[in-house]
């Protein structure tokens, strides 16, 4: 049985092999192109200058964060073209144009050409497509944790992304990397015929999707604002670092350049063991804004840290462990609280603005790392980026907190306005339901609950029978 075709009964049927496939193919899909964009960053700013005519830290900045630019420029279009014209012809297009640019960056011998190709990458647009073909090939009650799986798949080729970089690149050199990068847009395409399944339906998903429609009520919303605020810093003072810091290892560390990456793999891997016991205080002892602001200003303190420690081998590494342990939690956390403030039938549009915060945080971070460094040297990036988690921290500290809520689908069988609203009226009467919009012509409620006090079993008798 398709996985469109089930039912929710009394009983939860788990996620399904079919809801499962698509869960993993489409993560590998978005993997192997995340993979190629970010395993340059460790490196680029070392072999560069050997490498390109018309080389400045400026241009490199440009290089590595161009991708960001296009990307916010096109995510949102290609989102809405895939309601159109289908959502795999549409990620096709996208790997295609991505593969160009690997292409052309791997054949250039000039910034000029890197440049270009980085920003063919970055067109290549498929976030908002792939995670409407998810939504589509997934059940509304199971698809904040097929979201969820997927982000976390994500996050983890990010990391080996940072650690592999280095190692290929030291053999492979940076035009390798590209074709490694355009091969990998290749696997993609590949996935995305064999392994993706087709969705027997292709409609807009309101919690998936962006509505132009509902772009002003969203800006509105400072909430909101905060937490697009703090991923556009997050990336921008992400990108600026890994314009300086390979530079800080070789040049102030006197580290080679190919033994970076035996710091990249301490320095990520004890992120990681470090973050556990702050995910456990959010999570378990609801302590979530507590561990997102002491992560803020964990950000300021390192990048402080860095601004006073650069020339120091021991300093970089303890303030880069910092580092990545506090962006890993908040990396972690924003989508998440994107999720819980946004109103539920926003959420789409919600998590598309936070996306294009995020990749115009990348664009910025790297052009203006790369010229501050040029004009100024390492402390003026490191002094920058503090500037920016500090203002990020004043943001985070007057954050409301969201509390306990997560959203909740439903599928429902509300054919008119009339009945979309006495029906939503009936589910704020559930135990744990705080808010509730039903959409008639979605057949969908979007709920915000909160999850302790939840009787779902209560929910069952709303849901639409042969769905």
């Amino acid at each position: 049985m398709d996985t469109n075709n089930h039912s929710l009964t009394g009983q939860d049927t788990g996620i399904t092999p079919t809801e499962r496939r698509a869960i993993t193919s489409l993560a590998g899909i978005f993997s192997v192109r995340m993979f190629g964009l970010f395993m340059i960053l460790p490196v680029f700013t070392l072999y560069a200058q050997d490498h390109y005519t018309g080389y400045t830290v400026t241009l490199a900045g440009l290089a590595i964060g161009i991708y960001g630019f296009t990307q916010a420029l096109f995510q949102i279009p290609f989102g809405m073209l895939s309601d159109r014209l289908g959502r795999k012809p549409v990620i096709m297009v996208g790997l295609l144009i991505f593969i160009l640019g690997s292409v052309i960056a791997a054949v250039s011998d000039s910034m000029l050409g890197v440049i270009v190709g980085r920003a063919l990458q970055g067109a290549g647009a498929i976030v908002a497509a792939v995670m409407a073909l998810l939504a589509d090939l997934t059940r509304e009650e199971h698809r904040t944790k097929a979201m969820a799986a997927f982000g976390v798949s994500i996050g983890m080729v990010f990391i080996i992304a940072l650690m592999a970089g280095p190692v290929i690149g030291r053999v492979t050199g940076l035009s390798g990397l590209f074709w490694i990068t355009a091969a990998l847009g290749i696997a993609g395409i590949v996935m995305l015929y064999l392994f993706v399944p087709n969705p027997a339906l292709t409609c807009f998903h309101r919690d998936a999707e962006a509505s132009i429609t509902q772009f002003s009520d969203v800006l509105k919303d400072t909430q909101l604002l905060r937490l697009d605020a703090g991923i556009f810093i997050l990336h921008l003072i992400l990108m600026a670092s890994w314009i300086v810091l390979p530079l800080a290892l070789r040049d102030s560390g006197g580290m080679a350049a190919d033994e970076h990456w035996k710091i990249y793999v301490l320095v990520l891997l004890l992120s990681v063991v470090f973050m556990v016991p702050f995910v456990i205080l959010a999570e378990k002892y609801r302590r979530a804004k507590l561990v997102f602001s002491g992560a803020v200003l964990a950000l300021v303190l390192c990048q402080f840290g860095l601004f006073s420690y650069y020339h120091n081998l021991i300093g970089i590494v303890i303030m880069m462990v910092v580092f990545f342990t506090a962006f890993n939690i908040l990396e972690a956390n924003l989508p998440s609280l994107v999720s819980r403030v946004a109103p539920p039938e926003k959420k789409g549009t919600a998590l598309g603005i936070y996306s294009t915060s995020q990749f115009l945080g990348a664009f910025i971070g790297g052009l203006v790392g790369g010229w501050l460094f040029d004009e100024y040297g390492f402390s003026a990036v490191f002094a920058f980026c503090s500037i920016m988690a500090g203002l990020w921290f004043l943001f985070a500290i007057t954050m409301k907190s969201p509390g306990e809520l997560r959203s909740h689908l439903l599928k429902v069988d509300a054919r008119t306005r009339q009945e979309a609203s006495e029906l939503a009226a009936r589910l704020y009467r559930v135990p744990g339901v705080v808010e509730a919009v039903v959409v008639a012509e979605d057949g969908v409620a979007y709920l915000k609950v909160n999850q302790k006090e939840l009787k779902e079993e209560q929910l069952t008798v709303f849901s639409s029978p042969g769905i």
